[in-house]
């Protein structure tokens, strides 16, 4: 996807690099999203049977969820039961956010075993943009039928599916805002896909039908523990039966990341940042919001850079490089960004790059990843285990699903969200700008733990269990 022109202004420091031809199509034949779609792979592989039992993923803490098993030594695609069946998805936005991209990829790993799949977006906006247009038209060649939330035939398709998936908290707006009285006949047979981690989206009005429904699915652990603790406390309803499933690397992603990747590392460095080869550079990869925490890895960096001055430090050239830039959506923001940039006076080295769904070239070329989402945290965040596929160690915030991903003090470095985790990044960022042998090894030992856990082939097996069991349960409902 072509990447938007940066906004004419006092910012011109702010470069926001394009790739070249060559370099757009490579990125463009993997399909890497910024917001961490996931390819699901097409033939089962055998699993480590003991891959959930690790320290770091506390589930035996969290009542009433389920633990799913993957299935050794299967052959064919584990979906194949979904074959000819009727799924309707129910999104609450189509964008390059992590929700609608993830929902999208299951869309269409269902279409390459004949699933018949349906889209509604809930509510959908009437005025359209680039980004829908091209996530609407790449639907379509898959074989994806769009309908309005709204009309009849919504309805329909809802009261004779085999499965009906909601997206994300929000989505529930749709059940009584279309279904209304039918709400009963389409409950049993909801799978209801939860994303997010922030206090906002626990309103009764949006998932006041959750006990009524034949499960949910929750990227991690800490997320599924969170939300099972504040329906119950806050909104006085129970969690269904609660499936945990981690996301996994598509193989097109690790096919790229174990390959040579020193010619477009080279490229990115040279033609799109401007940077030297030795350069050291820290990146975040995340659409920038407040939530994303990049005013606070801006301000970490800068610390870091007195702390290396203030100590006579002699290391190579650093650099801050954050990717997913968008000054229309976050124009107030991005400007406190861009402006502490000017004050400080460090505009060589922090790069701002537009929102693209092609990170894979910025993964090759950075030499660590910042996942500093505040609050509670990610849900699980996709491009952890992404970064980590490349050799990259990560600096993450200890909150939300990073802590199931990153071994703290193995594969990388956590530290306190909000303004106390400031000069602890920092001096993280110091820690790993001055010792070479440690970033190579947590990036080895990174990579060990995505092929261990976090490859598509889990993921696959992990979700076709779900869905079989929630398929189960709807005929025991209805």
């Amino acid at each position: 996807m072509p990447m938007a022109k940066p906004p004419p202004s006092s910012l011109s420091h702010a470069r926001t690099p394009l790739l070249t031809r060559r370099f757009v199509l490579l990125a463009s034949v993997i399909a890497v999203s910024l917001s961490l779609g996931f390819f699901l792979c097409r033939s089962a592989a055998s699993c480590n049977p003991t891959a959930t039992s690790d320290a770091s993923i506390q589930h035996e803490t969290v009542p009433k969820l389920v633990l799913v098993p993957t299935l050794a030594d299967r052959s064919g695609n584990p979906l194949q039961f979904m074959r000819n069946k009727l799924v309707l998805l129910v999104s609450h936005e189509l964008s390059l956010s992590g929700g609608p991209l993830l929902l999208m990829e299951l869309a269409f790993l269902l279409r390459g075993v004949n699933t018949k799949v349906v889209w509604i977006t809930y509510p959908k906006t009437d005025e359209a943009n680039d980004v829908t247009n091209r996530l609407e038209h790449k639907m379509l060649n898959h074989g994806v039928e769009l309908l309005n939330a709204k009309n009849q035939e919504a309805i329909d398709v809802a009261l004779k599916s085999d499965l009906v998936i909601l997206n994300t908290a929000v989505a529930g707006k749709w059940l009584d805002g279309v279904l209304k009285e039918k709400v009963h006949k389409v409950l049993p047979k909801v799978l209801w896909w939860i994303h997010e981690m922030r206090g906002h989206y626990f309103k009764l009005d949006y998932v006041k039908h959750l006990p009524y429904v034949a499960g949910a699915m929750i990227d991690s652990y800490v997320t599924a523990a969170y939300w099972k603790n504040r329906t119950s406390e806050r909104l006085k309803i129970e969690m269904p039966k609660t499936h945990v499933v981690h996301l996994g690397n598509s193989k097109e992603l690790m096919k790229v990341a174990e390959g040579e990747i020193s010619a477009l590392r080279e490229h990115v460095r040279h033609q799109d940042l401007h940077v030297g080869k030795e350069d050291i550079l820290f990146a975040l990869i995340n659409s920038v919001s407040r939530g994303k925490g990049q005013d606070l890895f801006l301000q970490a960096f800068y610390q870091m850079l007195q702390i290396i001055k203030s100590q006579k430090i002699k290391v190579p050239p650093l650099h801050a490089v954050i990717v997913g830039s968008d000054m229309n959506a976050q124009t107030k923001f991005e400007l406190e960004l861009r402006n502490f940039v000017s004050r400080k006076g460090i505009q060589d080295r922090v790069h701002f790059v537009n929102k693209t769904m092609n990170v894979t070239p910025y993964l090759a070329a950075i030499d660590v990843l910042v996942q500093n989402s505040q609050a509670r945290g990610e849900c699980f965040g996709r491009i952890t285990i992404e970064a980590m596929a490349f050799h990259l160690p990560v600096l993450g915030t200890a909150a939300g699903g990073t802590t199931e991903i990153v071994v703290d003090g193995t594969t990388g470095l956590l530290h306190s969200p909000g303004k106390e985790g400031i000069m602890p990044l920092a001096r993280n960022m110091v820690d790993l700008a001055t010792h070479v042998e440690r970033r190579v090894r947590m990036g080895r030992k990174g990579y060990e733990r995505v092929k261990e856990r976090f490859m598509e082939h889990h993921m696959a097996d992990r979700i076709a269990d779900v869905l079989k069991q929630v398929l189960t349960t709807s005929k025991e409902l209805s």
